[in-house]
């Protein structure tokens, strides 16, 4: 088969079209019974649960590089491996994972956009064939390039060059929904849900290049700056991750703790 790089975001058409090549790792994040009952042809289940780690009440935090080399070694992740990530929600999951490869030094991935909803709506064929995963051997070098932790943020908040967004619901930004000991925003951070960048005509694809980049530098979220992405426990902020990718922003950087971290912390400043 062909081992033409696939984009990014994949359309259900192109993965149709690549499926059987030997490099390709497609993951299905979707819940386990969905998964037993319908996924496509040749993907392996991960728990989402396996690619994140807590210290409650911080969540969504990365796990550490072993337990990560192992989780990958043991998926069937190789050097050359090009992942192929879903889920049957919002992408969010799939997401998840892709910045977990990122940050684990693997750039080979794509997302498949709409997930599942949008491969079934395409009339492509599910199977409920389980495949059991090949392992072979992955040894994580983490990529600080695509990591921000507190102290990062901290040291970032005036710098100019540099621009947080967060990535949830109007009323968690604003503080009035409430998910932690304290509500309100990262001091700066600019509101864009998560959600505004995907289409519910068209089974949850990511909108047009012209539709995300309008969406974003309407709100000041420009290329040349370093964006920093981040939510609940960085599950929605993934998405956008891996939206502003897409767009050719080359310095993103997922916030994993988010506001679990922020929020529950006494010593960090917050706007409302």
């Amino acid at each position: 088969m062909s081992r033409e790089r696939l984009p990014l975001v994949v359309e259900a058409q192109e993965l149709q079209a690549a499926l059987g090549r030997d490099d390709l790792l497609i993951v299905d994040l979707s819940q386990a019974q969905a998964y037993r009952q319908s996924h496509l042809p040749g993907a392996v289940h991960l728990d989402y649960a396996r690619i994140v780690s807590a210290k409650p009440p911080i969540m969504g935090l990365l796990p550490d590089p072993a337990q990560l080399s192992q989780l990958f070694s043991n998926l069937g992740l190789g050097a050359d491996t090009h992942v192929i990530a879903y889920d049957n929600e919002g992408g969010g999951k799939a997401a998840r994972l892709l910045w977990t490869l990122d940050a684990a030094g693997h750039t080979g991935y794509s997302l498949l956009n709409g997930g599942l909803n949008a491969w079934v709506n395409s009339n492509y064929p599910t199977t409920a064939e389980i495949k059991a995963p090949g392992p072979k051997s992955f040894e994580v070098h983490m990529n600080s390039g695509a990591i921000a932790d507190k102290n990062y943020v901290l040291t970032h908040l005036r710098d100019t060059a540099t621009i947080a967004v967060d990535c949830r619901s109007p009323a968690e930004y604003a503080g009035t929904d409430l998910r932690a000991q304290r509500g309100g925003h990262i001091p700066g951070a600019v509101n864009i849900e998560w959600s505004r960048a995907l289409d519910p005509q068209r089974h949850m694809r990511l909108k047009t290049k012209e539709e995300l980049q309008a969406l974003y530098r309407e709100a000041g979220v420009t290329p040349d700056k370093q964006v920093i992405v981040y939510c609940q426990t960085h599950h929605r902020s993934a998405v956008s991750y891996v939206v502003l990718q897409s767009l050719g922003y080359r310095q993103v950087k997922g916030y994993s703790g988010s506001w679990s971290e922020w929020g529950n912390d006494p010593d960090t400043p917050i706007e409302r």
